[in-house]
């Protein structure tokens, strides 16, 4: 949501080893110095030589080469592959000066001495060259890139063995209702466990922030107030959910009133997950979501991610919008924005939306295997197969 997508953040980059980089997002641009691979190279265990020596070279007369030195990977060549001559080379070492060419060992026959090639090679045939990968200058990573496992492999390919990031933001994660209890405590009658904090934290470790249990809070707004208030003070932010309704025990606005936060925003017009509040404590936001999980769940990804992704310092905020077909029609008429959970199914080179089963603002398992959420325009009335909705990939 654009609102809160514009809410100042402020960064703290620092430099960090490589090896606790995974998950934190790059400070500052990062280019290659070197090329990768660094040298020519073989791409297999056989023999370096010049293809010229092999033009004429036949089953009934082969070129016949002088091997003068074996070279394993990470061994320098001694000598110059000259006219008659080859090395024995294995996968990675690199490609002796003269030689333009390698062959596969099962290509061909040799002794200790000799090697016989019997099929023309042309010059340039089957070489790694040096920067085939990376050259020197090449962008590794942008500033604000979420550094995940391809880009610490560039990095370590480069030698680096330190990086500029952002600190993991801390969010804290607290639940409201009386009827909650916390995971592993018996459950009395009329009971739920506190399931919350624990799905909207995992949801928040995968993009990189530091996730902190705040356990669960009774229906009291003055404690609910208290509880983040605490938080804030050792937290970036602070998600609450449960009471941002209407109903006699929603207490996330008064709790933040009686902080002194500026309340942003109260409710939003979409189903499952507008029962939504955003507020505002000393630059810090306060976000309250709905107390059923799978709403909880769409409030996060459809109106707080993009915010939460600015807060780590990255730069792919906003997920990927994309056009689709639902696969079967959508039977309710959607007074509101309604966000469905489902999958993206290609068919005949078309892109389907296949709901997922269970829609309600209650319903976990539907989140499962989700990675697309599909948009039902407010005000649409039931629409048919083949209609063509926006959806976002998650």
């Amino acid at each position: 949501m654009k609102l809160l997508y514009d809410i100042p953040v402020e960064y703290k980059p620092e430099t960090v080893k490589l090896q606790n980089a995974q998950g934190r997002v790059t400070a500052s641009k990062i280019t290659a110095e070197m090329a990768i691979p660094p040298f020519d190279r073989s791409p297999y265990d056989g023999y370096a030589f010049r293809g010229a020596d092999t033009a004429d070279a036949s089953r009934e007369n082969p070129a016949i080469l002088r091997i003068t030195e074996e070279l394993p990977a990470g061994t320098a060549p001694k000598y110059e592959v000259t006219p008659g001559t080859a090395a024995k080379i294995l996968t990675g070492a690199p490609i002796p000066k003269g030689a333009d060419s390698t062959i596969k060992y099962e290509l061909t026959e040799s002794t200790v001495s000799e090697v016989s090639i019997f099929e023309p090679v042309a010059p340039d045939t089957d070489l790694v060259y040096a920067g085939s990968d990376v050259m020197p200058g090449d962008l590794i990573a942008e500033a604000g890139t979420l550094i995940t496992a391809p880009v610490i492999s560039a990095l370590a390919n480069q030698g680096f063995t330190d990086v500029r990031a952002y600190g993991k933001p801390v969010i804290t994660v607290i639940s409201t209702g009386d009827e909650l209890r916390e995971v592993g405590e018996p459950l009395s009658p009329a009971a739920i466990y506190n399931s919350n904090v624990h799905t909207i934290s995992a949801y928040l470790a995968e993009i990189g922030v530091v996730p902190v249990n705040g356990a669960s809070i009774p229906d009291r707004p003055e404690q609910i107030a208290e509880a983040i208030g605490s938080a804030l003070e050792r937290s970036d932010m602070v998600i609450t959910t449960g009471g941002a309704s209407v109903g006699d025990y929603d207490w996330a606005v008064r709790a933040a009133e009686l902080l002194g936060a500026e309340v942003l925003f109260w409710k939003v017009q979409m189903r499952p997950g507008g029962a939504i509040m955003a507020a505002l404590k000393d630059g810090k936001l306060i976000l309250g979501l709905s107390g059923n999980p799978a709403a909880a769940v769409l409030g996060l990804h459809r109106v707080a991610m993009p915010f939460i992704k600015k807060l780590c310092g990255r730069n792919d905020c906003f997920y990927k919008q994309i056009e689709v077909m639902l696969k079967e029609g959508y039977k309710k008429s959607s007074p509101k924005l309604r966000v469905l959970r489902g999958r993206l199914e290609v068919i005949d080179a078309k892109a389907y939306f296949v709901e997922n089963k269970g829609q309600g603002s209650e319903v976990m398992s539907s989140l499962a295997g989700c990675d697309l959420l599909g948009e039902i325009p407010m005000g649409s009335q039931p629409l048919p197969a083949g209609t063509i909705i926006k959806a976002y990939r998650v």
